[in-house]
């Protein structure tokens, strides 16, 4: 017997313009979601946890998985209060695993989380999809930042390149870069100022991916024990996207860092979010043997394709197509559930802005019409997929 996926979706909390019936109809049995209200490197409490819980219930749904807990800076840089948070991370993990929630997803960016140049980029169709544009990175970090080491580390065609391309933004255009780069995507930590932003890059000076690395460990060294004896699987979300940024250090995106965290702390509570999307944007992450090789440690699963071009820009495309071998990745991470016997939480990502949603106020990449249509399409992979395995 394999077993299905467990078909959720994320819900950003009572102010999110799709409601929980909103979900339910569209055939998830899962909420992923947080306590966004609750400070960074705070304690959840029983009680936040106990109301929230209750609200999902009543509404016939399941919190199946947290997304996130987010992991303090001073955790990452090792600075100030970290030894305060990392003991607040764990008293968070237990009051979720007492109120039987056993799922934690997190990340380990410096200081942005996701990041996307264009919210609404227009498709062919006239629906709306996140873009990356490089240029737009690169013109961000060397003419609005302007940060010096970045005139090191582009070649002078690159600058000359961007330069031009700068000059040519008119200033709506540059305030949305900033604006789309600093403020916050549904589900990052915190949102910047210019200045905030460029005092938070002084706290990463001398600290190169080895000793972002060594801080990861560090921090999975103290956390996952107390996992361990809750019951608790720990999910790590790729670097999104997964390549370094304003000088910045990346240190989950690709096969050899997964295998490094695994290696450095082989316990079945440090677990993998294997995120098609953000792993797919490399050309070298093969995902199907990805699933195969880290399977045993895949305890949340994001479905979603993105389609790169030669200049380094991607863009989120249609479930099903794009660069992710969708068909393949689902067929993988079936055979793992069915080794396991274990149905694991997937939820449909990142879906397209369109039809009545085109003309509503909806958090990027989580309006209601462009996930239901990723999870019909994964559904229906899915259900093909039972039936070929069953009479193989």
């Amino acid at each position: 017997m394999i077993p299905k996926m467990e078909q959720t979706m994320r819900w950003y909390g009572p102010n999110d313009p799709v409601s929980l019936s909103d979900i339910r109809q569209a055939g998830a049995t899962g909420i992923v979601t947080a306590l966004h209200h609750v400070a960074n490197g705070d304690v959840w409490t029983r009680e936040e946890i106990q109301t929230r819980k209750k609200m999902i219930e009543s509404a016939g749904l399941t919190w199946s998985v947290v997304e996130s807990v987010p992991v303090h800076e001073a955790i990452k840089t090792r600075t100030g209060r970290f030894e305060e948070y990392i003991q607040n991370y764990q008293q968070t993990i237990r009051n979720l695993a007492a109120e039987g929630i056993m799922t934690i997803c997190y990340n380990f960016m410096p200081i942005l989380d996701w990041t996307r140049t264009d919210l609404e980029r227009e498709l062919p169709n006239g629906a709306r999809a996140l873009f990356y544009e490089k240029k737009a990175v690169q013109a961000f970090d060397l003419f609005i930042l302007q940060r010096k080491e970045a005139f090191e580390e582009y070649s002078q065609a690159e600058i000359q390149e961007v330069e031009t391309y700068y000059h040519q933004l008119d200033p709506d255009k540059k305030q949305l870069i900033i604006d789309n780069i600093l403020k916050g995507l549904p589900g990052s930590e915190i949102g910047y100022t210019l200045d905030e932003f460029r005092d938070m890059l002084r706290t990463y000076v001398g600290i190169d991916r080895e000793k972002l690395e060594e801080h990861l460990r560090l921090f999975l060294e103290a956390v996952v024990p107390v996992a361990e004896s809750c019951g608790v699987c720990l999910t790590i979300h790729p670097d999104d996207p997964p390549f370094s940024l304003y000088g910045l250090p990346r240190v989950m995106s690709t096969a050899e860092d997964v295998r490094r965290i695994l290696r450095d702390n082989p316990s079945q509570s440090n677990g993998l979010c294997f995120c098609t999307g953000s792993f797919g944007v490399r050309a070298d992450n093969d995902l199907p043997a990805m699933v195969r090789e880290f399977g045993q440690h895949i305890n949340f699963i994001h479905l979603r394709s993105t389609k790169r071009d030669q200049a380094g820009n991607f863009y989120e495309d249609n479930h099903l197509e794009g660069d992710v071998p969708m068909v393949e990745v689902i067929s993988a991470i079936l055979d793992v559930q069915r080794d396991r016997q274990k149905s694991i939480p997937m939820r449909p990502d990142h879906g397209h802005q369109m039809l009545d949603d085109l003309g509503k106020k909806t958090n990027p990449g989580y309006s209601a019409i462009g996930r239901l249509k990723g999870l019909a399409e994964i559904r229906g992979v899915e259900a093909a997929l039972h039936h070929v395995k069953k009479n193989d």
